[in-house]
């Protein structure tokens, strides 16, 4: 009896805990579309700030289900929840298994999309805040490499680009000294004219889509066992 009502309130602590993130998901994603400028061209087919409202809602809903049924002890609620996470966990089975064997396709489509995204870096502030936080997280630049800033107009590198950026790369590819404390915008400015080597010593040559892949390989067992353990977490209480 104490175990059941130990994971009860586990469920219900666990369940609370992403039910405030979720509200605060909606709440981010309200306020960045309403803060955005009106003549800013949507750059991907979901707005960013579109797809927090909707994630956030999701689970806002999801998880108020969790919570109400384990704090009530109804097991209808209970089923609800347990059925909407089986339906979850099944459609993310199928992604994966579809992405496994497609990887080819995936792969292109991806990398098109992110090259889509480069080009039109600048001309949306949340697309700008997203590459810029996936490059200094997983220390890459560019999609294959840190040259492919070249197809955006502000670094193109050519004699008739009168950017001031022309040849170089954003800040976020920059290599940041562990003794750093003032961020040096202009760091990676004529970064392509350079040789991979000297290039490698202030920037991140290797492309984001490959870190990305390599990421997600080494973290596949952990993700699952979390999600594993979760769904069993979560099973038990609707039993």
């Amino acid at each position: 009896m104490r175990g059941y009502r130990g994971i009860k309130y586990t469920l219900f602590v666990c369940c609370y805990v992403f039910w405030v993130v979720s509200a605060v998901l909606i709440a981010v994603g309200i306020y960045a579309k309403i803060a955005k400028e009106k003549d800013v061209v949507d750059t991907l087919t979901f707005d960013p700030a579109l797809l927090l409202i909707v994630v956030g809602s999701v689970m806002f809903l999801m998880t108020f289900l969790g919570c109400c049924g384990a704090l009530r002890n109804a097991p209808c609620l209970l089923r609800t929840f347990l059925g909407i996470l089986v339906v979850v966990l099944l459609l993310q089975i199928a992604a994966g298994v579809v992405g496994y064997l497609f990887t080819d396709m995936v792969m292109e489509r991806t990398e098109r999309l992110m090259m889509k995204a480069i080009v039109r870096y600048r001309e949306d502030r949340d697309l700008e805040n997203a590459i810029d936080f996936v490059q200094k997280k997983f220390h890459c630049c560019g999609v294959d490499g840190h040259r492919d800033w070249s197809q955006n107009i502000y670094f193109e590198c050519s004699e008739t680009n009168p950017s001031l950026e022309a040849c170089g790369v954003p800040f976020s590819c920059c290599v940041h000294l562990q003794n750093q404390t003032v961020l040096n915008t202009m760091c990676g400015y004529g970064m392509q004219q350079l040789d991979e080597r000297p290039a490698a010593q202030d920037v991140f040559i290797v492309g984001c889509l490959e870190k990305t892949v390599r990421w997600a390989k080494n973290n596949l067992l952990l993700v699952a066992g979390l999600t594993g353990g979760l769904l069993l977490l979560e099973v038990t209480p609707g039993l």
